[in-house]
């Protein structure tokens, strides 16, 4: 037979939900901003023909935009920074290679 007033509704603790769900927010965050930043850099370099360096320039206004919008960590800060340099350090070593290489 079942217990009756066992169960009181609004008693459950909720902060490893409420946690969980925070980080996949996050994740999720951070998984769109990076595809959208991306699409614009690869957009203005490839498709559209405008440059590297205007995607690029894209790409970090974009992140810096979603850092500020949405008080990111300073993790999200780091990886815009690397993946910054990273891209602008392609953009002069590749086209330097192509060149040498006829």
């Amino acid at each position: 037979m079942a217990q009756t007033g066992a169960h009181h509704h609004g008693d459950m603790d909720i902060k490893d939900q409420k946690e969980t769900f925070h980080g996949f927010l996050i994740a999720t965050l951070w998984l769109g901003g990076q595809i959208i930043m991306f699409l614009a850099l690869f957009t203005l370099a490839f498709a559209i023909n405008v440059g590297w360096f205007p995607g690029l320039a894209a790409f970090v206004l974009i992140g810096a935009a979603l850092g500020f919008g949405f008080k990111m960590s300073s993790a999200w800060w780091a990886t815009l920074v690397a993946e910054a340099v990273l891209f602008g350090l392609g953009g002069l070593i590749i086209p330097a290679l192509s060149g040498v290489m006829g």
